[in-house]
């Protein structure tokens, strides 16, 4: 538990702030900002439920530590190379399909379907970092 509690607790710390990070710099493009203040397709901030939402990145992390422990000897190379290419392998699976799948039955602008492909690959990369320092 050792090898996936802690990994993806740092892992889920690094997700949020990269993660508000990379919200903060796309809400500068008005589609997105429309798209996050249009309270028919999104929960308003004043919602109770809108709570958890901060929670997702701690489940995330732990889900991909364990993902990490299973599958860390498929990746070879620096500890770098290695979590980078689990991040990356990590995004095209979970990520991309999703956003792809978001874009073409969802009403939401093009560019916040992008801002959340590259926030993914984003919080992918760094998990995998992470994973790939602390769990050989």
């Amino acid at each position: 538990m050792k090898k996936i509690i802690l990994p993806g607790i740092l892992a889920g710390v690094a997700i949020l702030v990269l993660g508000m990070i990379v919200s903060y710099i796309f809400m500068l493009i008005p589609a997105v900002a429309a798209d996050y203040s249009n309270t028919n397709i999104m929960r308003q901030w004043q919602d109770p439920l809108m709570s958890l939402f901060f929670i997702y990145p701690f489940v995330l992390g732990i889900i991909l530590a364990w993902v990490w422990n299973k599958s860390k000897t498929l990746f070879k190379g620096s500890a770098s190379k290695r979590g980078c290419n689990f991040g990356l392998t990590i995004w095209l699976i979970a990520t991309v399909p999703g956003m792809f799948i978001t874009y073409t039955s969802m009403p939401y602008a093009f560019m916040t379907v992008i801002s959340w492909t590259v926030g993914g690959l984003v919080n992918s990369l760094a998990a995998g970092g992470i994973f790939a320092k602390m769990n050989k």
